[in-house]
């Protein structure tokens, strides 16, 4: 088996279509211990680095006690359990890193019909 066929086999396939503007749900399994339970970290996604390799990423940000917390996800990760989107958002850039600057920590929106 060559590196290309291993790496392709890897790659998750219900992963579903999102991109930076849009708030999710990523439920990543956690293990402490012998148990493995499930964490739900709930934001805005405010990049996505990569196309559809192995390698591609994504960065999720929320605001938990008045403080910006921002984690870097890799998509096709076994720790992923599931990605839910919770909000289809409708931006005008592709990395969103001026939320890091805003207070209320909301993206401007475009006005028109939302993205499909």
């Amino acid at each position: 088996m060559t590196l290309v066929e291993e790496k392709k086999e890897r790659l998750k396939s219900d992963i579903p279509e999102f991109s930076s503007g849009d708030t999710v749900k990523v439920h990543q399994r956690i293990k402490e211990g012998e148990k493995e339970r499930i964490q739900i970290f709930e934001g805005l996604v405010i990049a996505r680095h990569g196309k559809q390799g192995i390698s591609s990423t994504f960065t999720v940000r929320k605001i938990a006690s008045g403080v910006g917390v921002e984690r870097i996800f890799p998509l096709h990760t076994p720790s992923i359990a599931k990605i839910e989107i919770v909000r289809k958002g409708s931006v005008s850039k592709a990395k969103l890193y001026y939320v890091r600057d805003r207070q209320d920590s909301q993206p401007r929106f475009r006005k028109g019909p939302a993205k499909k």
